[in-house]
């Protein structure tokens, strides 16, 4: 794997388990703690400069997350957390087995509860509770219902498939130089991972 691209700032240095994998082209500032198992994709920002930033045991941050808090304040991400693309979270907890989805924002003082799940593209406002099991949507975010078991099952499939691909990337992903033209018979990436699927398509709409 390329070298991190990591910054030490007020003597804090980032700490990475050895089990986590974290793209080399994301950036972690400071006070950064990152777990065992843990994905940090490409492009991700964890900056550590002001609040402490903390990743429990398998979590993952898709690419283009930023993470970042207030001083004093510590953001968390708990035990397979998992945070979808281009997500923001500030000064936040995220509960164990929750999810964030693509793009939502999630704000300073807020808990997103146990296995519960945010949306894409919505927006938690500062200070607000998202009940664990629950399902919370809308700009400002609302707590819509309680998850279903389907849905309960696809995110912990989810995460299951990102805890296989930080194992993936630390043992086979390089960086490369691209090839001139695609192969004759090109095969394609073999996963057995028969729950990883849109939900829509899960519940057969």
């Amino acid at each position: 794997m390329s070298e991190l691209t990591v910054y030490a700032i007020d003597g804090l240095t980032p700490v990475v388990h050895p089990d986590a994998y974290v793209h080399p082209s994301a950036v972690l500032i400071g006070d950064v703690i990152i777990g065992a198992r843990c994905y940090i994709g490409p492009c991700a920002c964890l900056r550590g400069d002001f609040g402490r930033l903390i990743l429990h045991d398998g979590a993952n941050v898709q690419d283009t997350c930023v993470l970042h808090g207030f001083p004093g304040a510590d953001t968390v991400i708990e035990e397979d957390g998992h945070i979808g693309h281009g997500a923001v979270l500030h000064g936040c907890r995220i509960g164990r087995n929750a999810l964030v989805g693509m793009n939502a924002v999630v704000m300073d003082e807020a808990v997103v509860g146990e296995s519960a799940i945010v949306a894409a593209s919505a927006f938690v406002k500062a200070g607000m509770e998202i009940p664990p099991g629950m399902l919370a949507a809308g700009v400002p975010a609302k707590v819509v219902r309680p998850l279903s078991e389907l849905e309960r099952q696809w995110k912990r499939d989810g995460t299951a498939c990102y805890h296989d691909l930080a194992r993936r990337s630390l043992a086979s992903l390089t960086a490369t130089a691209p090839l001139r033209e695609m192969e004759a018979n090109r095969p394609r990436i073999q996963l057995d991972l028969p729950g990883v699927a849109p939900l829509k398509v899960k519940k057969g709409g």
